[in-house]
């Protein structure tokens, strides 16, 4: 049986995102303070890097498509 690329590309990205929830919950199992002090600083910078990307981001909308 042959798989198309596609479906081999979900199988791939499945079996990536359940090793990487089998590796938070076994670490959140043998080390709580330090996973949930990691968890929240890693989502901590993500935050602070939106904040940075819409501060960066050009304005989108109406306004801007009259001025071309």
């Amino acid at each position: 049986m042959t798989d198309s690329p596609h479906a081999r590309a979900n199988i791939f990205a499945l079996l990536i995102l359940t090793l990487s929830a089998v590796t938070m919950l076994w670490l959140f199992w043998h080390y709580p303070l330090g996973t949930a002090i990691a968890t929240l600083a890693v989502l901590g910078v993500l935050g602070i890097c939106v904040r940075l990307a819409r501060s960066v981001d050009p304005p989108t909308g109406v306004s801007t498509l009259k001025r071309g």
